[in-house]
């Protein structure tokens, strides 16, 4: 699977803090008026959801909802500017933000003029929905590649399951290192999982691809795990982050992919973190696998984080899973960035440098665990008490024979 995803976007959810309140409180407003207005028109045989402001005949209903809501809940608001209303016209791909704008406001509106007017002037004004933190009509949201046409289907099918509208998607079957589809953009998150060590053509014209110059050197014919990193760094953007699941002989293997580490360490330091994960995770391979994270603007220049979380996971029938519990563990040890006696390193360039840019974790990680010291006195006690028991069964059996008018498979004991 070389499938390849690209983010536009790359917000810490705590930049989405006020607007997750925001939208929380604004959705037990919409379900308070719901029900208020529904217990006024107990009776009817409309309900709130049903009115419209178009129907003549419906107008007079809303109007007197209006006024009792003001009055006894301190707003109003009409079906269409439910949270409801608005989420589902927002999940059938149409642009709501303007609406939402326009409803929040009305909400405060609603309130001029009266004794709840204090209590909700100003209390959307944390929410800018015009920030491009929340993106706009012309946001790109996912981009990906995919050369083997099941794997392209399943990405697409993914998409669709986790309600990322058809329009803001655009997934590609190709050969991503070949002919690469999205080469005119830029992304601020990208993750692969490559097909482990695939052939490619490793043609010399690829020096002349923007992707691969700079390094003076291609990934191997037979191995073509550093050309899918090239690509992918190649497509990050300045501060984007790009996370990648890969063999762990691209973290020492030398020749020409020797050379390109290098590259990446030297030259652009663009490497962050080494995660190493635990053997047999993947379906159709059983090799332990690692994942790199690489940054074009890190914020730690000087080192490269160490993670060998290769014994933490459950063995099952016939795969090793990672638990939530395994995987909390690896994200608490990237956030802190700290040295986990047996676990995590927090390694130098220097470090990294003396050991001539080789990655491979065991350098920087040491997990050895150191045999317990063999008491020889109790060894020889066990045997010599093995011995005597021994001795005591042969002689039984003897006893038995003897019984039997047998010859004793042991000498005799006396």
């Amino acid at each position: 699977m070389e499938y390849c995803q690209y983010f536009t976007r790359n917000h810490g959810a705590d930049e989405f803090r006020d607007y997750i309140l925001g939208f929380i409180f604004f959705k037990y407003l919409s379900e308070k008026s719901v029900n208020f207005a529904n217990e006024l028109l107990d009776g009817e045989e409309i309900r709130f959801l049903e009115l419209d402001k178009q129907n003549p005949e419906h107008i007079p209903y809303i109007e007197e909802i209006k006024k009792n809501a003001i009055a006894e809940v301190g707003y109003a608001l009409t079906p269409k500017q439910l949270f409801h209303t608005l989420a589902q016209r927002g999940r059938q791909g149409e642009f709501i933000l303007d609406d939402l704008t326009a409803t929040l406001k009305s909400i405060e509106q609603s309130t001029l003029g009266t004794d709840s007017a204090d209590d909700f002037a100003n209390l959307f004004e944390d929410l800018d929905l015009n920030s491009t933190k929340l993106g706009n009509k012309d946001v790109d949201m996912i981009y990906g590649q995919e050369m083997n046409r099941t794997t392209y289907n399943l990405a697409r099918m993914n998409m669709i399951l986790h309600d990322v509208h058809f329009a803001k998607f655009d997934i590609k079957q190709e050969n991503t290192l070949t002919r690469p589809q999205h080469l005119d953009k830029k992304f601020a998150a990208v993750v692969a999982n490559p097909p482990f060590s695939a052939n490619w053509s490793a043609d010399p014209l690829f020096l002349q691809d923007e992707r691969f110059a700079a390094y003076g050197k291609l990934a191997p014919s037979s191995k073509a795990d550093m050309a899918f990193v090239q690509h992918m760094l190649y497509q990050l953007d300045d501060n984007g982050t790009m996370a990648v699941v890969l063999p762990h002989g691209v973290l020492f293997r030398g020749s020409s992919e020797g050379v390109i580490r290098h590259y990446l360490i030297e030259q652009l330091n663009v490497i962050d973190a080494v995660i190493g994960l635990p053997a047999n995770i993947f379906y159709g391979t059983s090799i332990p696998t690692c994942i790199l994270v690489l940054k074009k603007n890190r914020e730690h220049t000087g080192n490269i984080l160490f993670i060998d979380a290769s014994n933490g996971f459950e063995k099952q029938k016939n795969q090793n899973k990672l638990l939530p519990e395994h995987l909390d563990h690896i994200i608490a040890a990237f956030e802190k960035r700290q040295d986990i006696e047996k676990y995590a390193h927090v390694a130098t360039l220097q470090e990294v440098k003396d050991n001539d840019y080789n990655l491979n974790i065991p350098r920087y990680v040491d997990t050895f665990e150191a045999e317990a010291e063999i008491d020889l006195d109790a060894i020889v006690q066990q045997l010599q008490a093995l011995e005597v028991e021994s001795q005591k069964t042969d002689a039984v059996i003897a006893n038995f024979c003897k019984e039997l008018g047998i010859a004793s498979p042991f000498a005799e004991v006396k």
